[in-house]
């Protein structure tokens, strides 16, 4: 048997009236000042005009108003909890209450006590504490088993925060799924916009917007939004991956700095190369650790044949010829080194790649004319990389688009966005194929996959070398974004990815084996960093901690595919995951994969 309860007794209209008014008077509180001095980040001293923490109170304190009355059934609201109905509501006023409580303790802390603390965050403060308090109030979406031990109040909680799947949708006109698609990356691109603009020196509003942020799209995704919107862009596949690269074009013209607009292209260049990874760990199954030595294959044979001062071997390709080079270069690095190891497996395998690593970060260190010749110049690297000069344009210039100036991390930005849709379009091509297809039977069972007729040595051999050549293919930019290569930059573990070990964070993080996966969670891993400066002696061990977290609670990463919620959450009653996409012909041809 199962039941329904409100984890605290209240009748469900006070409830949601109760919770309405509480997002009302806390969305009200922003208009007001929260302290008196504007010594405190963002500014919260304006009357009328919300500021830096005062904005994300008053998203969340709508948006709970919002969802809270669609528990009424009004229509044109519907639309907005095809899954969950008052889950959402508890998720969103926790992020109000989390977001007014964070802001009210940092200006506490920071300016002395809670004397600094103005009306305004008072008011806020309150009335985020009734609208989580009488959300508490409203009855569970799922119902809770009987059988069994009594719950616990921390079961019930967590309970009251899940909901039932969302059911399929009505079909819309081709046109309308298109619009939606292309509001939900212009949606992503002002989030990701507001997020990177944060100042740096202002990491308080940065934690408060990771606050609302998480909160958020745990909320949207109880509510069905987020199933609803995967459907439609798994449905029209082409059509959400031209969204994704307008948006991503439009990134650096959103941006009035140099400072972003590299931290948006360091972001991709990281992004890139996890994809690349992605192939080795998410398709073929191979636990590479030692993955960013090919980076560093590629960005070192650049900077030797881009007309480096320092080069050793003097010669000055065109971008286009060194581009090449690096990835044969990687492409032949990773054949050699896969050929004799890729018999091993698991652990073992993984043991080889770490020291694969190593020995390409000590030669390099190595190579400076008195330890070994005098190719890398040692541990100071090959510096003064020319700046890139394609088509008359030179990248180390700004330039002005109409009334749009793109500074140099805006040029190199949008040549990474061209190296990266390269990159996509031959990871979805080679993992929509027979041989990714076979990648991913080797993953799940080799010796099943070989007694069914799969050369497996020759296909894992192919991954480590399609990934290792992608890597190469983004260490080519990357030497020309950093002006320099050192053999610093390419360790296993360190506090500026990328690094091998935030290069395979990042695929689990964002979900192995998918294509926008490795996207997120290598925005994360760099985003947050670079906004938490002040927090760069615990990283690692934060890092640690978010993956513990990360792997109790959502093994399957952020963004995971059917196969992998199947797998990691069989036992479930109900699983969010989009209908299966339907192949547009079959394939009535059998063919042996590696033969």
């Amino acid at each position: 048997m199962t039941t329904q309860k409100a984890l605290i007794p209240l009748p469900a209209p006070a409830a949601r009236i109760a919770t309405a008014a509480g997002a009302a008077v806390a969305l009200a509180g922003t208009f007001l000042p929260w302290t008196w001095t504007s010594e405190f980040p963002g500014d919260l001293t304006v009357t009328g005009y919300p500021g830096g923490l005062q904005i994300l109170t008053l998203t969340a304190a709508i948006l709970t108003l919002l969802f809270t009355l669609c528990g009424y059934g009004i229509r044109g609201l519907r639309w907005l909890t095809p899954g969950g109905t008052n889950s959402p509501v508890r998720l969103l006023a926790l992020a109000t209450l989390g977001t007014t409580g964070y802001t009210i303790g940092a200006i506490a802390y920071e300016l002395g006590g809670v004397v600094n603390l103005e009306p305004g965050a008072w008011v806020s403060g309150i009335g985020a504490l009734i609208a989580f308090v009488a959300a508490l109030g409203l009855p569970s979406d799922e119902p809770l088993p009987t059988t069994g031990p009594p719950a616990g109040a921390w079961q019930r909680f967590r309970n009251s925060l899940a909901a039932p799947s969302a059911g399929r949708a009505k079909p819309l006109p081709a046109w309308a799924e298109i619009l939606i698609i292309a509001a939900s990356f212009g949606a992503a691109l002002y989030f990701f916009t507001y997020g990177i603009d944060i100042p740096t020196e202002e990491s308080e509003q940065f934690i408060g917007f990771l606050i609302t942020a998480g909160f958020t799209f745990t909320a949207l995704t109880r509510a069905g939004l987020i199933a609803r919107i995967t459907a439609l862009t798994t449905k029209h596949r082409n059509v959400t991956l031209t969204a994704a690269l307008v948006a991503a074009f439009c990134f650096p013209f959103t941006q009035d700095t140099a400072e972003y607009a590299l931290i948006g292209a360091n972001i991709l260049i990281f992004a890139t190369v996890a994809l690349g990874l992605n192939v080795v760990v998410g398709l073929a199954g191979l636990l590479d650790l030692g993955y960013v030595a090919f980076l560093g294959v590629g960005a070192y044979t650049a900077a030797l044949v881009s007309g480096a001062p320092l080069s050793a071997i003097g010669v000055h390709f065109p971008f286009w010829a060194a581009v090449l080079t690096g990835a044969a270069v990687s492409l032949i690095f990773g054949v050699l080194i896969g050929a004799p190891t890729l018999r091993l497996r698991g652990d073992y395998l993984a043991i080889v790649t770490l020291g694969f690593g190593e020995i390409f970060r000590v030669t390099v260190n190595n190579l400076n004319g008195n330890s070994g010749p005098d190719l890398t110049n040692g541990s100071q690297g090959i510096p003064s990389i020319p700046d890139l000069n394609l088509f008359g344009i030179d990248f180390g210039l700004s330039h002005d688009i109409g009334p749009f100036t793109l500074s140099r991390p805006a040029n190199y930005y949008l040549m990474m966005l061209v190296v990266t849709a390269v990159v996509v379009l031959v990871f979805r091509r080679s993992g929509d194929s027979r041989i990714g297809r076979a990648w991913v039977a080797i993953r799940e069972d080799e010796t099943a996959a070989t007694a069914m007729g799969i050369n497996a040595f020759r296909l894992k051999l192919l991954a480590f070398a399609l990934g290792a050549t992608l890597a190469g293919l983004a260490g080519t930019v990357q030497a020309h974004v950093n002006y320099t290569v050192t053999p610093e930059q390419y360790q296993f573990a360190g506090s500026v990815p990328p690094n091998s070990a935030f290069l395979l964070a990042a695929v689990i993080l964002g979900g192995m084996g998918t294509l926008s996966g490795p996207f997120v969670g290598a925005a994360l891993l760099y985003l947050i960093p670079a906004k938490l400066q002040f927090m760069q002696d615990y990283q690692l061990f934060l890092f640690g901690v978010a993956l513990i977290l990360l792997m109790r609670f959502r093994p399957e990463g952020l963004v995971a595919d059917r196969r992998k919620q199947l797998e990691f959450h069989e036992n479930d009653e109900t699983i969010a995951v989009p209908e299966p996409r339907q192949p547009e012909e079959a394939d009535a041809g059998i063919t042996k994969a590696g033969a």
